[in-house]
């Protein structure tokens, strides 16, 4: 960086800065770790003396268990960089969120889904924005669209694509019978403007809207909302969260870009196994996971057997767990089911 003429290049210098970041916060990131051993061997250390004279200090002692704790999800934390390993797991992505065939049922798991999903990006301090969101007739989301920022966000979010299945009493039906509702959940990574994908504007099919969710009157009156089919492939993309209509079809254009990467990231991952001679799922409409709400509580990863017994902490964004459980899996490690 501090070579004569590095700032000529404004993108190469603004990639490389990016890469100096995340270098300079890891290597922080892993002297405080150390930092937070030490005290916790020099507090284990305290207590053992205590406990040679027969008595033990219950502060020093929930001290030593929490700090133990939380140098273990950090540590947890830290170990996932080794698993990034593909272009463009390091960045952000773009994440599509569908109801399955059961009406309000169905829409209404697909908002609990959403909110799940906005607390965990929240814990992990990832940015979103909402760039389409289709609000269900009686309750939930028919459908929606987000665009997640961060460190690993594409890395990560491939432990949670495909489809998640929900049990429960239903709160629509008057019986209080049982219902399974279905959610579809998929990630595209965001490529930058330089990555080439080719778009045939023949190819191509765009509608206009009126946009549907909050933004004001000129929002709302005017049809700014953007939606792009893909005809080959089938592939549909839509924006309604900017203001103007050309604003909108730039992003969606964006997002298209996207999904077509995505597409074929996913085509070369089932080449690759398949000379390898391994049979690989990577389906989106595979069922990855179990939400149990009744008879009894339990959220449960099919592909891993991960399971968590306080399904209302995973509700609220507790997914750390399932995560490393699957990128060690992937890996061809072994992690604990519970």
């Amino acid at each position: 960086m501090r070579a004569p003429g590095f700032w000529d290049d404004q993108d190469r210098a603004s990639a490389v800065s990016a890469e100096y970041s995340r270098a300079k916060r890891r290597l922080q990131e892993f002297g405080e770790l150390e930092s937070r051993f030490a005290d916790l061997e020099s507090t284990e250390e305290l207590l053992r003396e205590e406990l040679t004279g027969g008595s033990v200090d219950d502060e020093l002692l929930h001290e030593l268990v929490t700090g133990v704790d939380q140098l273990e999800t950090d540590l947890q934390r830290g170990e996932e960089s080794r698993f990034f390993t593909g272009k463009y797991d390091e960045g952000g992505a773009i994440v599509t969120i569908h109801p399955g065939a059961g009406g309000t049922e169905s829409q209404d798991w697909a908002e609990m889904l959403m909110r799940m999903y906005l607390r965990w990006f929240e814990r992990r301090g990832f940015k979103v924005e909402v760039n389409d969101l289709q609000a269900g007739d009686e309750a939930g989301l028919k459908s929606a669209t987000l665009t997640v920022e961060g460190e690993n966000v594409y890395g990560l979010l491939q432990a949670e694509r495909g489809v998640h299945r929900l049990v429960r009493l239903s709160p629509f039906d008057s019986a209080n019978r049982r219902h399974t509702s279905f959610v579809s959940f998929d990630a595209s990574p965001i490529v930058s403007d330089d990555v080439d994908v080719e778009i045939d504007e023949d190819e191509i099919r765009v509608d206009t809207y009126r946009s549907s969710g909050a933004g004001g009157q000129h929002v709302n009156k005017t049809s700014s909302a953007i939606r792009i089919t893909h005809i080959p492939t089938g592939i549909v993309v839509q924006c309604q969260n900017e203001r103007s209509q050309l604003q909108n079809k730039t992003v969606a254009m964006h997002m298209l870009k996207s999904k077509l990467v995505e597409l074929e990231e996913r085509k070369l991952a089932e080449e690759l196994a398949r000379e390898r001679g391994e049979v690989l799922n990577v389906d989106f409409g595979s069922q990855i996971r179990n939400y149990v709400l009744h008879p009894y509580q339990m959220v449960k990863d099919t592909r891993t057997g991960y399971e968590v017994g306080n399904a209302q902490a995973v509700l609220d964004g507790d997914l750390d767990g399932f995560v490393h459980a699957y990128l060690v899996w992937r890996a061809g490690g072994s992690e604990p089911r519970k």
